[in-house]
C-alpha cells in the first residue's frame, strides 16, 4: 500500500519527477558515466605530436630542465601508444620511452638508455616508480583507459583557473594490479570534460601528490589539451612542471612509428 501511495504522489508531480526517481543513478553509476563521456569527448584525434619542457624542482627549490618530443597514436580497441624522445640536456639526450597502454592488462613500456645502448623493459610491478626522476610515475604517463578504474561521483563544485568552470568531482580506484595508489580524486569540468586537478593517495591512503592542469586550448575544433601540468609531491616537497607547445594533430603517424625495435634510432 505504501508503494502505491508513493507512486501516485510521483505521478501527480509529473513524469520528470517520476523518471528521476525510478532511474536515479548511484554514485558509482554516475562516476562511470562521467568517465565514459570524458573518454568519448576526445575520441577521434587519430594522433598528435608536441614539444615539452620538463622542469624538476627539489625541496630546496633547485631546478633542472629537460626538452622532450612527444608522439601519441590513438588506440583502436585498446589503449593509446606514446613515444617520449629526450633531446636535452646532454646526459639524457637520446633516451626514449615507448608505452603501449591497455585496460586491465598491464601496460607495455620500454626505455631506451643510450649510455647502455640497450632497450630496457619496465617491469609491470614497478609502474609506481618515478619516470626519469620526475614526480610522474610510469603509470601516470600511460593513457587512462576507463576500465582501469572503479568510479564514484562525489559532488559538483566550481573549479579551474579562477573557479570559472563547474566540475564533477569523482573518485577513481585502480582496478589493475600493482598500482602505487589506493585512489585518485579528479576534478573534471562538466562542459568540455577537461581534467583540472587530480589528487593521488598512496598505498597507506595518505595524500601523496596533486596534479594541476592549466592553460587549456582547443585543437582541431574538438580536442582540448593543457599548456601546463604541475605535479606537486606533498611528502617529498619536490615538484615537476610540464610545459607543452606546438601541438599538432593528425600528422600521419602509424603503427610503424611506435616499434620497440626501432627505439634506438
Amino acid at each position: 500500500m505504501k508503494y502505491k501511495i508513493m507512486l501516485a504522489a510521483l505521478m501527480l508531480l509529473g513524469s520528470s519527477a517520476f523518471n528521476s526517481a525510478v532511474f536515479a543513478e548511484t554514485p558509482a553509476e554516475k562516476g562511470l558515466r562521467i568517465a565514459n563521456e570524458a573518454d568519448a569527448s576526445d575520441a577521434g584525434f587519430a594522433d598528435f605530436t608536441a614539444n615539452m619542457v620538463m622542469t624538476l624542482k627539489n625541496r630546496a627549490g633547485k631546478t633542472s630542465r629537460r626538452n622532450i618530443r612527444i608522439k601519441t597514436l590513438e588506440g583502436k580497441n585498446d589503449g593509446d601508444k606514446s613515444l617520449s624522445l629526450f633531446d636535452e640536456p646532454a646526459d639524457v639526450k637520446g633516451t626514449a620511452m615507448l608505452t603501449f597502454s591497455h585496460g586491465l592488462k598491464a601496460d607495455d613500456q620500454w626505455l631506451y638508455l643510450p649510455a647502455l645502448k640497450r632497450v630496457k623493459r619496465i617491469n609491470s610491478r614497478n609502474k609506481s616508480g618515478p619516470f626519469m626522476g620526475s614526480e610522474f610515475a610510469f603509470e601516470d604517463i600511460s593513457s587512462q583507459e576507463v576500465e582501469k578504474y572503479k568510479y564514484k561521483f562525489i559532488r559538483e563544485e566550481a573549479c579551474g583557473e579562477g573557479n570559472k568552470w563547474k566540475c564533477n568531482v569523482i573518485e577513481r580506484v585502480p582496478a589493475y594490479k600493482y598500482s602505487g595508489y589506493t585512489k585518485q580524486v579528479a576534478w573534471i569540468d562538466t562542459k568540455e570534460y577537461r581534467p583540472t586537478k587530480i589528487m593521488f593517495y598512496d598505498r597507506k591512503n595518505a595524500l601523496l601528490k596533486t596534479l594541476i592542469q592549466t592553460g587549456y586550448k582547443q585543437y582541431a575544433s574538438k580536442h582540448w589539451r593543457p599548456a601546463m601540468m604541475n605535479m606537486q609531491n606533498h611528502q617529498s616537497g619536490k615538484s615537476t612542471l610540464l610545459q607543452y607547445t606546438n601541438y599538432k594533430f593528425k600528422t600521419g603517424l602509424s603503427q610503424r612509428d611506435f616499434n620497440k625495435k626501432s627505439l634506438a634510432r
